[in-house]
């Protein structure tokens, strides 16, 4: 399928764009063996992948920014590029096997003239393996400063604008700049990309809808994503007006990881409530089932450099602010804090808290002291100010009722302070506090664990006994990435002010045994767990994800943000009418199946009777000797009956085949069943109705149905499990079956499946000397699949002294046993009008082939 234009793509993004520039500079080729760039543009569609051999396995890892620091030289003016040892990016390259290739690709911290771009490219591209998106100005105030911080940031840690002075309302023009800056990325990694072999990984919220564009251009690409932030719970996601397009964005990778499990949690339930999907864990990995494509949930905390932390911890820089440190707080007790200056890290409810408990503690006045170090704001606004002007108010007042001369209870460290310093407050810090209203993950407690453990250098500078116990202890947010992996710490929650203030108190008065049996959990942990063996993690379930690409069929479809992928069987194609009809055309015994709901009458449909179309085209099928034509459906006997009763040599299959009727004269043939279970499931049905808003049962002759479609979605899921468990218990020993459907749970007699019909069907067929040799089967849903099954295994089968044409076709391409498959119900009656023209006898000119189809259709 040839991609449509960015310009078509974008065009969707609901309402006009700005204009995006092309790629300003042609970005500098290298060799082609390495993988890195070819010398065409390539404009191949997703089936078709160019391929290329490839020495080294790659892997281009995505952001927003790139791992650099840039600076001018005041000298010639010049760009000079340094890597950013801090940066994630640039860090779990250690979680990689050595001989991994890695590219990045991101924009930069500062504004690249366009002159100079091409230059500053090559550069990057040569020294750092750096490939750079650059964002026209406008776009990237917008894109960063104005989406990204004024609206996602502020939604995903559970802030909605309810008013002006409380956050931004959505604004379509932020939106549109949004997925040019994503368009703009994914330009830049087409330009470097090998998508047969290499592996993709984005990062972070800036760039949500970048795996559509990647997926539309290349349908198999090895995509995954990280979500650095929190994910919002359904209620607050779905005030977003483009939330189904950010979902079906991070839908179009293979893998999707969270911090936690809540995160990935309230993304499933969005993706249940707002799209419809369905998720299971598959032998331990969560899987959504998105087209044929399986969409892998990743749970896995980020970790901390421990080689970055500990050569900081040994330089002489921080031994020496660690003896400051040990003079100026010498005889009192160190907490500390570490926060961005941001409304959601509540510092002002640590101050709170740290007041109340020098309140409370009177004992404690004069000896403990709370330190917080503010890193720099992020994002600018009036809620950063206010929250800055709070923090400040609230320390000048703890400090002038508990302060004196020669004692400061609170230390606000509010400027850029070097890492040295940092660490060297960390390793002398008595507890340590993150007391974030939301956060993403947070990785200040894992430093501080590391920091308290020390190392020999440290110990030999500042004349620490070496084998002293090593202690720490933390006092964490329950709103916070990293508190569920931490068990040792004490959890609190940040509003209640009263408990944060005696959790610090238990904190500082614990005896040291407890206190070392805490660290030493937190640093096994820690540890262990570091960054790259977050990255390795990631990457083998991205390996693991993407090991069924070439094994199915891929089609794009949908225009826009829309797009998605489907992966089907490779024998898996849409049924020729032209194909069939020929078929049909050349045999005498047909055995024709068809559901009813979804195949011969729309699944949306309000009004489920068949439209006169569908009457006069079954009548034609059924009325020709040659055929025989069942209706195979899950409804009632009554229903069909009175519905088709026009068609008078139709065959019924009722209540899925508890019921047969093999034409309009005939009487209706029943299994022999045992229905007593139903006096016992019903009354259970009843319960889970009462107990679920929405639901309802459906009593059938031979079956009951409970229906949840109308019920919240993720409680009317819940409960059709628990429903589903229930009754399998209670129906263990007796004659009937439980299943669970779309949007349904349902109870029927043992033995009885659309399978079974088909079976009957075609050894009635075989016995009276008419075996078939054509047999078509059309449905839409699950229960047809045995339809399917059941067809394929007795043609197979000695009974049959020839193989007939089997054509099994699904309605709406997905998985499926079936063959072939058409797109709707209007395909269908499409087809059957065909098969009906080619049961007409020739007409001997064209006036009479007229003649004879206006007497079929009218």
């Amino acid at each position: 399928m040839a991609s449509r234009s960015s310009a078509s793509i974008l065009g969707l993004a609901s309402g006009e764009l700005p204009e995006i520039p092309q790629t300003p500079i042609a970005l500098p080729r290298v060799i082609a063996a390495s993988g890195i760039i070819s010398d065409e543009n390539c404009s191949n569609d997703g089936d078709s992948d160019s391929s290329s051999s490839v020495i080294r396995e790659r892997k281009i890892l995505v952001a927003n920014m790139l791992p650099l620091n840039a600076r001018r030289d005041t000298e010639n003016g010049k760009w000079c590029f340094s890597l950013d040892q801090d940066s994630l990016l640039l860090q779990l390259k250690d979680g990689f096997p050595p001989e991994t290739e890695v590219i990045y690709v991101g924009s930069l911290k500062v504004e690249i003239e366009a002159s100079e771009q091409e230059e500053v490219a090559q550069t990057l591209l040569d020294q750092f393996k750096c490939v750079p998106t650059f964002l026209p100005h406008d776009i990237q105030k917008k894109f960063y400063h104005g989406f990204c911080k004024q609206q996602l940031w502020p939604l995903f840690h559970y802030m909605l604008p309810m008013c002006p002075d409380h956050g931004d309302r959505f604004e379509r023009q932020l939106w549109q700049a949004y997925v040019s800056a994503n368009k703009l990325f994914a330009d830049t990694i087409m330009e470097v990309v090998n998508p047969e072999d290499d592996y993709i990984w984005i990062h972070d919220y800036h760039l949500m809808v970048l795996p559509t564009f990647l997926r539309k251009r290349y349908h198999r690409v090895k995509l995954g994503f990280f979500l650095h932030s929190p994910f919002p719970s359904s209620e607050i996601y779905r005030t977003l007006p483009v939330r189904d397009e950010i979902l079906k964005g991070l839908l179009n990778s293979d893998l999707i990881g969270f911090h936690t499990f809540d995160y990935a949690r309230h993304f499933l339930s969005c993706c249940s409530r707002m799209l419809g999907l369905d998720y299971e864990s598959k032998r331990g990995h969560i899987g959504l089932d998105y087209f044929g494509r399986t969409v892998y949930i990743k749970i896995l905390p980020v970790g901390i450099h421990m080689g970055r932390l500990e050569s900081v911890l040994n330089l002489p820089s921080t031994f020496d602010k660690v003896k400051e440190i040990q003079d100026k707080f010498k005889g009192k007790k160190l907490i500390l804090g570490v926060d961005d200056m941001d409304i959601f890290k509540g510092i002002s409810l640590k101050l709170l808290a740290f007041e109340h408990l020098l309140q409370q503690h009177e004992q404690l006045q004069g000896k403990l002291v709370l330190v917080q170090i503010v890193n720099p704001a992020r994002s600018s606004g009036k809620d950063v100010q206010e929250a800055k002007r709070e923090m400040y108010s609230t320390a000048t007042r703890i400090n002038e009722v508990y302060g004196c001369l020669d004692y400061e209870p609170v230390i606000l460290i509010d400027r850029p302070v070097a890492r040295y310093e940092k660490t060297a407050y960390y390793a002398m810090a008595e507890c340590c506090i993150v007391n974030a209203v939301r956060d993403g993950m947070n990785l200040v407690p894992y430093k501080y664990v590391v920091c308290r453990q020390g190392s020999h250098a440290m110990d030999n500078a500042i004349g620490t006994p070496k084998d002293s116990p090593r202690t720490s202890m933390l006092v964490v947010s329950e709103f916070i990435g990293c508190s569920p992996s931490l068990s040792g710490a004490i959890r609190v929650n940040p509003w209640d002010i009263e408990s944060v203030a005696e959790a610090l108190n238990l904190a500082i008065t614990m005896s040291d045994s407890e206190k070392q049996l805490r660290h030493e959990k937190h640093y096994r942990y820690v540890s262990s767990h570091d960054v790259a063996y977050w990255a390795r993690s990631f990457l083998q379930d991205l390996e693991r994800a993407c090991k069924d690409h070439y094994s199915k069929r891929c089609w794009g479809i949908g225009l826009g943000l829309g797009f998605r992928v489907i992966a089907l069987s490779p024998s898996f194609r849409k049924l020729s009418i032209d194909h069939i009809v020929s078929s049909y055309r050349l045999t005498n015994r047909r055995a024709i199946f068809l559901d009813y709901d979804g195949t011969v009458v729309p699944q949306s449909s309000i009004i489920k009777t068949p439209s006169p179309e569908v009457i006069r085209v079954l009548n034609a099928l059924s009325n020709d000797p040659k055929n025989t034509v069942f209706i195979v459906s899950g409804r009632g006997r009554t229903s069909l009956g009175e519905w088709l009763d026009p068609c008078e040599s139709l065959g019924i299959a009722a209540e899925h085949g508890y019921f047969l009727r093999w034409n309009n004269s005939s009487d209706w043939e029943s299994l022999a069943a045992d229905l007593d279970w139903k006096e016992i499931v019903e009354p259970i049905m009843k319960l889970y109705t009462e107990a679920t808003d929405g639901s309802n049962i459906e009593r059938k002759e031979s079956a009951l149905v409970w229906h949840h479609q109308e019920a919240d979605p993720d409680f009317g899921s819940c409960q059709a499990k628990e429903l589903l468990d229930h009754l399998e218990n209670v129906v263990a020993n007796e004659p009937a079956v439980v299943k669970r459907g779309q949007h349904i749970v349902e109870v029927k007699p043992q033995g009885v499946t659309k399978g079974v019909v088909a079976e009957k069907v075609l050894q009635k067929m075989v016995s009276s000397g008419k075996a078939p040799d054509f047999v078509m089967c059309i449905g839409d849903d699950r229960s047809d699949e045995d339809m399917f099954e059941s067809i394929l295994s007795n043609v197979s089968g000695p009974s049959l002294p020839t193989a007939p044409e089997i054509f099994a076709c699904t309605v709406g391409q997905k998985p499926s046993k079936a063959k072939y498959y058409l797109d709707d119900t209007v395909d269908v009656l499409r087809l059957l009008k065909g098969l009906v023209t080619a049961s007409t006898p020739k007409a001997r000119n064209t006036a009479e082939f007229q003649v004879a189809f206006d007497s079929i259709f009218g």
